[in-house]
């Protein structure tokens, strides 16, 4: 939505307002959108990263009352920032403790700009915005990174993250992790009080700070698409509305530091990934495996952007990260016409060198399976068994799975339906179970 742009608010089929369903919709469709640029200006005109989030809720509540008796407003974003103003210095008013703070924060107001009533729609004039348009992208970063700081716990980072950024109500991302709301909510109540009791700045990190800083904002962002494109638990494979979040921010994050390799190459991770999401799953939501695919319903657009966010990251001239790394091997699959010609070989290759970048089982559980592939089962059934061995995936269904499906390749089909039932009693999704249960009973 443009700036300026007028949210559809259907008048009542008398002539009268717009009804409170459209005005949902409305200050809804403006929340979705512009909710980052909304709380980042807000901090930014704070220096209060709580209660810029707080005002904004309270701008939103105030709106729906008010869009739905008048109508929406010419420029709805200012509207609500202008509220949101509003409500911060009536906060600072009530608090003496901040009187100074509260002076400082009115001065910067022009005469005259508020009444004693009502707050009204603002006019289309860039001066009652209260941010400097130049900045803008700064204070969506800096609320990135705020969001993401390190005093905060990984399940604080990504609710806050969610939340605060993303725009999402604590029901929206108490649903796509099955979690309860009052979870959620206790989690970013926390994490404002972390970061306010951390003094945390809102700002963005210095030049030296921000390759470290930048590194738990991609984590996060990780962390949503992954748990969005491969449920942990529940009756779904995948959670769509999580990872196609998880991959707008992404597009932002790109946008605003478009200079980052690494950014680039979260972002073609993401996007090679998400194209495969059309032919996952079957009719009545059954996990459809890769070697089962109809190629032809993976998104082919999702796939160019993919490869050319994934060459901007490579034309950097730094190397591959690991999230470029990950991507370079998504790209692999979504490249190949099918499983048995896709290049096992490069696939190997850039797993041993993600393996050195960023070494953790998980990425050598899955260079067994592309060594199984490329060279057969024996070579990767001894990895598999050095896992197995170290104990570093103990209770993580997917070493059993891989294990089952070597030995069944080698023939050991009464070894490898013990090793399928072991893996469908540590799947917590519902659906990779049921596949899981179906190739062990295939063996009998």
């Amino acid at each position: 939505m443009a700036r300026a742009d007028r949210p559809d608010l259907t008048p009542a089929a008398d002539g009268g307002p717009p009804s409170d369903a459209s005005a949902r919709r409305a200050v809804e469709a403006v929340w979705r959108i512009e909710s980052a640029r909304i709380v980042g200006a807000l901090a930014r005109y704070t220096g209060d990263f709580a209660l810029a989030e707080d005002v904004a809720q309270e701008a939103l509540a105030e709106a729906l009352v008010t869009w739905s008796r008048d109508g929406a407003p010419t420029s709805p974003v200012g509207w609500l920032l202008a509220t949101a103003r509003r409500r911060a210095i009536d906060g600072f008013r009530r608090k003496s403790a901040l009187d100074e703070r509260y002076a400082t924060l009115a001065g910067r107001l022009a005469d005259g700009e508020f009444s004693s009533g009502a707050v009204t729609a603002a006019p289309d004039r860039s001066d009652d915005l209260p941010w400097d348009p130049d900045r803008v992208d700064d204070d969506v970063l800096a609320l990135m990174f705020t969001a993401c700081h390190p005093v905060l716990s990984p399940d604080a980072r990504v609710a806050l993250t969610l939340r605060v950024v993303g725009g999402l109500s604590s029901e929206e991302i108490a649903r796509a992790f099955l979690v309860p709301t009052a979870t959620v909510q206790a989690r970013i109540t926390r994490a404002k009080k972390t970061i306010a009791a951390a003094r945390v700045p809102f700002e963005l990190p210095s030049s030296e700070e921000r390759p470290g800083r930048l590194g738990g904002v991609l984590s996060v962002l990780y962390v949503i698409f992954t748990e969005g494109s491969t449920a942990t638990t529940g009756d779904r494979l995948l959670r769509p509305d999580l990872a196609y979040e998880a991959l707008r921010l992404a597009r932002m994050l790109v946008a605003l530091l478009a200079g980052e390799p690494e950014v680039c190459g979260l972002l073609a991770l993401f996007e090679l990934t998400a194209a495969r999401f059309p032919a996952r799953t079957g009719p009545d939501g059954e996990a459809v495996l890769l070697e089962d695919q109809d190629r032809r319903r993976w998104d082919r657009s999702a796939i160019r952007r993919g490869l050319a966010a994934l060459g901007r990251a490579s034309a950097a001239g730094r190397g591959l990260g690991p999230y470029g790394l990950q991507a370079a091997i998504a790209a692999c699959h979504a490249t190949a016409p099918s499983v048995q010609e896709t290049d096992w070989e490069r696939v190997v290759l850039l797993y041993e060198a993600l393996s050195r970048l960023a070494p953790s089982p998980i990425v050598e559980l899955n260079r067994a399976v592309a060594v199984a592939m490329a060279s057969g089962p024996q070579q990767a059934l001894s990895m598999v068994d050095e896992l197995v061995a170290s104990g570093r995936l103990s209770g993580s269904y997917l070493l059993p799975s891989v294990r089952g499906e070597l030995l069944v390749r080698l023939g050991r089909t009464t070894e490898a339906r013990v090793e399928l039932e072991l893996a469908a009693r540590l799947c917590r999704n519902a659906r990779e179970r049921t596949v899981l249960l179906h190739k062990a009973a295939a063996l009998e």
